[in-house]
């Protein structure tokens, strides 16, 4: 099987989600065409690879503006083929935030933010789009001896709610507040953990416990006070959290009086290092780390019971014959208080995947570059190029499995010990496939030749 075929079998599944069948090819053009372009993903750059500067361009823009279609939908498909490659009683979904930068001043959904590439002495602004992505995290190093790849599975928008002027009436500033606790990050995760636990029932993982991997700005009491089914949260804490133990047998208190935080807790000698195995950088390495049971956080979880992880800073050296250097130390909160530590930090220490996604889809395919304005369409297209992009990685995986094999491109000398297929392999070994394989793409209506890519680098 080629790429490109286990590409289009992929979105095969895509049918459903669109009312017609030729917006439903459109789609998969238009998702072709975002991950071989050359150059900048502008739609008419995208229109161009696909062979289409000699028609009219309204109906490719009407795809997103005019076409009533479920964006999140078309990570269904994906899910369901990618949840047989995650055996075992728990499956990790990594869970952040990220920025697409924008210019144009008609963009109604975007606003400033705070640019996480600032230096710590100064905060700079950018003005952009914010969305909140999940990642599935498919632990490849079960097959052969490379790290857990992240599919997403989830691209959703998260507005800010405008403020008002300063001249407004006090009813609309309490509107305003109002609506910033019901519409913020922290509701978003929380609306986004129960779809997600929807969509692997779906997918036929009725038995499997969901585990979400979160960073530090998940940590709060809106996320670990909602409801959960079936749902457990790992999320990385502060070191000077106030936590506290149940009372004694008897009292009429919850909380017990003594209070401690987890920079205390790593401090304290009484309690013994414990030692486990988990995959990271390509191998197994041994982690430190002291576990604490039920414990609770007044201000957070509340009465639920929650267990701490605090992991040791792992020592690295960054030349040979040098002074070994040490990480900063890792403070954890979970609500799974049942399974093992190992499969709990495994999960958070391969939620670094969803890191990689990001750099993926904003360095290397250009998602967010598409100049849209419309309200409608601003938000689905950066959704249907990280499908695309969510497609071609669990493409790869069917079809020639988790390691690199002699099907990809030789690698330079300088990057020699490469065991996985990076996101420009795959592209590379895409554009050649639709090249050879034209046959695959009569349906579409899709011609694309090497001069046109180089006649769309250039225009």
């Amino acid at each position: 099987m080629t790429l490109l075929a286990a590409f289009l079998g992929i979105t095969a599944g895509w049918r459903s989600v669109f009312p017609q069948s030729r917006t439903w090819k459109r789609a998969v053009r238009q998702a072709l065409g975002s991950l071989v372009c050359l150059g900048r993903r502008c739609l008419s750059r995208i229109i161009w690879t696909n062979g289409g500067q000699d028609r009219s361009w309204g109906a490719e823009y009407f795809l997103h503006s005019r076409c009533e279609w479920q964006p999140q939908e078309l990570f269904r498909p994906i899910l369901q083929r990618a949840l047989v490659y995650c055996p075992g009683r728990l499956v990790g979904v990594a869970v952040d935030d990220t920025r697409l930068r924008k210019t144009g001043r008609c963009i109604q959904q975007a606003f400033y933010q705070r640019d996480p590439l600032s230096p710590p002495f100064h905060v700079n602004l950018t003005l952009g789009l914010r969305f909140l992505q999940a990642s599935l995290l498919v632990p490849m190093y079960r097959l052969a001896r490379v790290s857990t790849r992240g599919l997403p599975i989830r691209f959703e928008e998260v507005s800010r709610v405008k403020k008002p002027s300063r001249k407004a009436k006090p009813e609309a500033w309490q509107e305003y507040k109002e609506a910033i606790r019901q519409h913020n990050l922290s509701q978003s995760f929380v609306g986004m953990m129960g779809q997600l636990r929807q969509e692997l029932d779906l997918a036929g993982g009725e038995k499997k416990i969901l585990v979400l991997a979160g960073d530090g700005s998940f940590c709060n009491r809106t996320c670990f006070r909602a409801r959960r089914d079936r749902t457990e949260l790992i999320c990385r804490t502060r070191k000077d959290a106030v936590l506290c133990w149940g009372a004694r047998e008897g009292s009429r208190r919850f909380y017990g009086t003594e209070k401690f935080t987890p920079e205390q807790v790593r401090q304290d000698e009484t309690r013994l290092w414990k030692q486990t195995k988990v995959f990271y950088g390509g191998k197994w390495r041994k982690v430190r780390y002291k576990e604490v049971s039920v414990v609770h956080w007044q201000g957070g979880a509340g009465r639920s019971p929650l267990r701490l992880l605090v992991v040791a800073p792992t020592p690295y050296c960054k030349r040979k014959s040098r002074k070994l250097y040490y990480r900063q130390p890792a403070f954890l909160l979970t609500t799974d208080l049942t399974s093992s530590v190992k499969q709990l930090l495994q999960i958070y220490f391969d939620r670094w995947q969803i890191e990689v996604n990001h750099r993926d889809e904003k360095d290397t395919l250009g998602v967010g570059q598409a100049q849209l304005w419309n309200v409608k369409a601003v938000p689905k297209q950066p959704v249907l190029a990280v499908a695309a992009y969510s497609a071609l990685l669990l493409a790869s995986l069917i079809a020639f499995g988790a390691e690199r094999g002699a099907a990809y491109a030789a690698l330079p000398k300088w990057r020699r010990k490469a065991h996985r297929p990076s996101c420009l392999d795959l592209v590379t070994l895409l554009r050649k496939e639709m090249g050879e394989h034209p046959e695959l793409l009569k349906e579409f209506d899709l011609k694309m030749t090497d001069q046109q890519l180089v006649g769309s680098a250039a225009a």
